[in-house]
């Protein structure tokens, strides 16, 4: 077989969401309060809830431009692909690109849903069962088979999560996008079983894989806050180190067998030095810090609960 006859699954793209996704979704006494697409005086578009703005970034939408377009400057939906927002065209990409299926990451939301986190449950519930019913019917719905439809979770409250991740494997759902590090965004870490009990449970009933894309604790690796933009970049793929090892060692992967995570847009080169390192680690040290993994090697285990994806990755 012959390269340019390859046919690709991609496990880790993101969708521009439509000014319109709320519409036929969201119950009509919340549409007033929801986030809503501003389009701006200097022809940029920005989602905008309540008092946060979150800008249409371009890095997020360069496909098909040259590289001496990329940059950070907010845009407008006018001014990006249209494949990136619009799933007819979308799908006309994919045609062109020799990809089969997609799985698409969400964009202003964040990857775990945190915008939609409020004082009121009850609305922010409507919010994230809203995003989810445009994700499944109408984004992947469209077009059955072409897309593996992907929840948000309800990330605060593990029972409300645990009853979403329910509702959605209804809809044929079988993954959902979580943050890489809960604590960082205030709530109990992984290592907190039970108070993470029902979303594990859940995910593991119903066959679901949890998708912990970088950057999704809103917080990215950076040195100094002078320092330029190429160190951040650079630095990405740590965080999906980082909460590689904060699940491996946690409570979690050793209680429930048939759990299954993936690594999203971390790469895969730095998987060598880490699999080595967590061996040495549990031979050196396992005795005091009393970690068990049931007379397997860290290693075997990571290959028995993790998945992980590349984009381009020689090493």
């Amino acid at each position: 077989m012959q390269k340019d006859d390859m046919i690709l699954i991609s496990v880790d793209d993101h969708t521009v969401e439509p000014p319109d996704m709320f519409r036929n979704h969201l119950p009509r006494k919340y549409l007033d309060d929801a986030p809503r697409l501003v389009h701006n005086p200097d022809g940029s578009d920005t989602w905008q809830f309540r008092d946060v703005v979150i800008p249409n970034v371009a890095l997020n939408a360069v496909a098909g431009r040259p590289k001496e377009e990329y940059g950070l400057e907010p845009q407008g939906l006018d001014e990006i692909r249209p494949g990136c927002w619009q799933v007819d065209e979308r799908v006309k990409d994919m045609n062109a690109g020799g990809i089969l299926a997609s799985i698409c990451f969400p964009s202003f939301p964040g990857f775990a849903g945190r915008l939609f986190v409020t004082e009121d449950s009850e609305f922010s519930l409507a919010l994230v069962r809203a995003y989810n019913d445009w994700h499944i019917e109408e984004w992947c719905g469209a077009y059955p088979g072409r897309f593996i439809p992907m929840a948000l979770p309800v990330i605060w409250d593990p029972q409300l999560c645990a009853d979403e991740i329910r509702r959605v494997a209804a809809k044929g759902v079988h993954a959902l996008t979580f943050t890489e590090n809960p604590a960082a965004m205030g709530y109990p870490s992984f290592h907190d079983l039970d108070y993470w009990k029902p979303m594990w449970e859940a995910l593991c009933d119903t066959d679901m894989v949890l998708n912990v894309h970088i950057g999704s604790s809103g917080k990215l690796a950076i040195t100094a806050p002078d320092a330029p933009m190429d160190v951040m970049i650079t630095l990405q793929p740590m965080n999906i180190v980082q909460a590689a090892a904060d699940l491996l060692w946690s409570a979690p992967i050793k209680k429930y067998p048939d759990l299954k995570i993936a690594l999203s847009e971390g790469g895969t080169g730095w998987i060598p030095y880490f699999l080595e390192r967590v061996d040495r680690t549990y031979d050196m040290h396992s005795t005091w810090t009393h970690q068990d993994f049931g007379g397997k090697l860290p290693s075997e285990v990571f290959r028995e609960h993790f998945l992980t994806c590349f984009i381009s990755d020689p090493v």
